[in-house]
């Protein structure tokens, strides 16, 4: 049995009308409204959604697809890739992101945005500059990013697979080019140091979808170097077939050496074929039609309940992102949760009954006792307690063993 106490906490309430006395022997309602986790997403269509530019059956689609990732996801990432966020030097798509970002803070999300620097989708016109120009857009980019969306997004995937970047070689592109100039860590270390510039209280991670010793050995060349890293990203594609226990367990032991929060930034488990096991870059894989399967979609539902077990068991592990919502949106693979024609998959019902039921407290009635006092025990998070019709908010946590409320 996976053990999930790290997770849970315990406070004494202390509940008080507003003349100061406590409230004794009165029925209270105490129940969940967020999880501490953050329990994520990507679903990039939310973008043209919020910015209301869907007309009939796809706007009713989103509304449909966005009722459903709300009631699941506390955690969502917003596309910031360069080629696609600022085409024509000089002209970011800044107002239609901060448009997407609002409309998911103000619908109770934690949103991120990924990535701040990357050799693929990086801005075509880079070429066209010297290696000393190149950085400096990109430093650029980092702050103008970082410092305009403060407030909004506070955590940023920073960059993006350095472990292959200056060895990436299936076309040039200006990120490689000054990695290879520079090496890993001093390009590290700018691009960090420019984010923490612009946003010190942000939240920082470097990501990649190499799990092998050479991205730990980075990160530690990183931290000797004096780079602050404030999570450690992994991506977990898994179009190929589920890690197993066993081997994400054993990611998870490496990576934890470091002491830092672990985020799985990008997780997918398809509900078809499988990606033959000979294909090494997974954007080599091609198909025109890749479909869901009734078997596919009952392992994908199971393995992503164990997957996400293993890792909420983990003290270390932070956040869990999937990658996308919707099949087809990434190599065309049917990942997500929701079939291309909106039929919702059991993966969504399957994490649904974790995320909000076995991991959460829905609804508990108590009683105070004779000093206006209850005690509360649950999943780290976000709660409302209401009396008769009066209502007040806390947070449960590890460092709050007392709160005083009044009602």
């Amino acid at each position: 049995m996976a053990n999930y106490e790290h997770r849970k906490g315990t406070v004494t309430l202390k509940i008080s009308k507003a003349d100061g006395t406590p409230l004794i022997n009165k029925e209270v309602v105490v129940k969940q409204t967020r999880h501490k986790f953050l329990f994520g997403c990507a679903e990039f269509s939310v973008v043209p959604f919020a910015n209301n530019e869907l007309q009939g059956e796809e706007k009713q689609k989103a509304e449909m697809v966005f009722e459903k990732f709300l009631d699941l996801f506390n955690f969502a990432t917003l596309p910031f890739y360069w080629a696609r966020f600022e085409p024509v030097k000089g002209k970011p798509d800044t107002l239609r992101l901060k448009k997407a970002a609002e409309w998911l803070v103000s619908k109770g999300c934690t949103v991120k945005g990924h990535p701040l620097c990357w050799h693929t989708l990086t801005a075509p016109w880079l070429l066209e500059m010297n290696n000393q120009e190149i950085l400096d857009a990109q430093l650029h980019r980092i702050r103008r990013e970082v410092s305009e969306f403060a407030g909004l997004i506070d955590m940023w995937d920073v960059i993006n697979e350095v472990v292959i970047m200056p060895i990436f070689n299936k076309y040039d592109n200006g990120i490689t080019r000054i990695c290879k100039e520079l090496g890993r860590i001093r390009l590290v270390r700018e691009v960090f140091a420019a984010a923490i510039e612009a946003n010190p209280h942000g939240i920082f991670l470097i990501n990649d979808f190499n799990t092998s010793a050479a991205y730990e050995i980075l990160i530690e060349g990183l931290l000797e170097a004096g780079v602050r890293i404030d999570a450690i990203g992994i991506q977990s594609h898994m179009h190929q077939g589920y890690w197993g226990v066993e081997k994400t367990q054993e990611i998870l032991e490496r990576f934890s050496r470091f002491n830092l929060p672990i985020h799985f930034t990008e997780t997918t488990i398809i509900s078809g074929n499988l990606m033959p096991p000979e294909i090494e870059d997974l954007n080599d894989y091609k198909v025109d039609e890749w479909p869901s399967t009734p078997e596919g979609e009952e392992r994908q539902a199971m393995e992503a309940a164990l997957h996400y077990k293993t890792l909420f068991a983990h003290p270390k592990v932070e956040a869990i992102t999937w990658w996308n919502f919707v099949d087809g949106e990434w190599l065309n693979a049917p990942s997500g949760f929701i079939t291309k024609d909106g039929r919702i998959k059991p993966i969504y019902h399957e994490l649904h009954r974790l995320i909000k039921g076995e991991w959460w407290i829905d609804q508990v009635h108590l009683i105070t006792d004779e000093h206006g006092m209850v005690n509360i025990s649950g999943y780290m998070g976000d709660y409302e307690i209401t009396c008769q019709d009066k209502k007040a908010t806390f947070a449960l946590d590890k460092t709050n063993k007392f709160i005083e409320i009044t009602l």
